[in-house]
């Protein structure tokens, strides 16, 4: 079926649909990885985007059902070079148009995603609209133009889990009702101690972390895990109060969609968690830590989506090979006056790729460390957040 591309500045690709059929509207953005199409589909921090695939041939490989970021895709249409309608791979289920037209999502292909890609680096991301049944370019354009941007906008609302629950068995914890009350956080107490004592029979007892969920990936929750974590996921829209009454032994601030300034709850909660436990931020969890240590975010240009980033260690001099997907950044003279300290830089532009608090246990980076898709190069920061969680439960004893 024909499908037309059509951005806000008036230019339109023809191509053909695959997946789902219909009219979807995004911010258009390009994604310079050569695999992990799925994973890509699935990180909540896509929503509100319409993504584009550079490497041209997409799909041969199909889709299955371990890598999953979250419990479905969140872009809002998927533009590439060539579908791959053949795939073959031992963990395949079934096709990538498949699996878009499960989840509703429309995708195109046959489009100069090479002439796309080119465009939005040269002029910046930009509004379009993919569309099966409306062949009118005119019309189309307009409507680009007249949907939504990201900026100042709350997308988070639309990823985030909407009931605390435990990340190793998947239970609610609505029982405990985030109100703070002497029963329920005996419950919990008690609950999480025959879990520790259970689980350190074989290995270290496990550190409470509580993940704030902005649209967190399901690998950075395995990572946690792997590194010794018992963790607590809780919506974004949670006190740090209620965060508090937890017990945690560290805080995670997850990734997610957007505009960071479209989020004063979050920047609030963090403003409030600084000083009380350690704290490891991730993409927006960075962000967000930025603009609550007094800093101030900006929108790149076209954005680092990939998983091939140059990050430059400043602490080791060393370089790391990234994955990384944003599309706003903390600008760093504005967080320098905060007794921060500038532990990572892009190679690509000089932004600020990340960061550590001189006084309290505190860290963040803008990419994305648990690699899924990307290299591991970043892998020791999940060490690190377990050494001040580390040290922390020293200091008690």
């Amino acid at each position: 079926m024909k499908a037309l591309l059509a951005l806000e500045d008036g230019t339109v690709f023809e191509g053909e649909s695959f997946g789902a059929t219909g009219e979807c509207y995004g911010e258009v953005v390009f994604n310079t990885s050569m695999i992990g199409y799925q994973e890509i589909l699935t990180d909540p921090s896509y929503k509100g985007q319409i993504v584009t695939m550079t490497y041209p041939l997409i799909g041969n490989y199909g889709c299955n059902d371990e890598d999953f970021e979250s419990t479905k895709p969140h872009v809002e249409g998927f533009i590439v070079k060539e579908y791959s309608s053949y795939w073959s791979n031992w963990r395949g289920k079934r096709s990538l148009e498949e699996f878009l037209a499960e989840y509703g999502i429309i995708g195109i292909q046959g489009i100069d995603t090479r002439a796309l890609t080119r465009r939005l680096r040269n002029y910046g991301v930009m509004k379009g609209v993919i569309s099966t049944y409306n062949l009118d370019k005119q019309s189309l354009v307009d409507k680009a133009k007249n949907s939504p941007g990201l900026i100042g906008l709350d997308l988070v609302k639309y990823v985030m889990c909407n009931e605390t629950y435990h990340w190793q068995t998947k239970e609610p914890i609505t029982r405990y009702g985030m109100e703070a009350s002497k029963s329920n956080s005996l419950q919990l107490e008690f609950d999480f101690s025959h879990r520790q004592h259970r689980e350190s029979k074989e290995s270290e007892t496990p550190y409470r972390v509580v993940a704030v969920d902005s649209g967190i990936k399901h690998n950075i929750l395995r990572k946690l895990q792997s590194h010794g974590c018992d963790i607590i996921v809780v919506s974004a829209i949670t006190t740090a109060e209620q965060i508090m009454t937890l017990k945690p032994e560290g805080i995670f601030l997850a990734n997610g969609p957007g505009d960071p300034e479209g989020l004063p709850y979050l920047i609030e909660t963090a403003k409030e968690l600084i000083g009380k436990k350690p704290i490891f931020g991730i993409c927006l969890g960075h962000q967000i830590l930025g603009l609550a240590f007094g800093g101030r975010s900006f929108k790149l240009k076209f954005g680092h989506r990939g998983a091939n980033q140059p990050v430059k260690n400043l602490l080791t001099g060393k370089v790391e090979i990234t994955s990384q997907n944003h599309g706003f950044c903390i600008d760093i003279e504005s967080v320098k006056k905060a007794h921060i300290r500038l532990t990572h830089i892009n190679l690509n532009d000089n932004t600020l790729e990340g960061m550590e608090h001189e006084d309290y246990p505190i860290f963040s980076v803008q990419y994305h460390p648990e690699a899924s898709p990307g290299p591991h190069d970043a892998d020791y920061l999940f060490d690190k957040f377990v050494s001040l969680m580390k040290e922390e439960r020293a200091r008690k004893i």
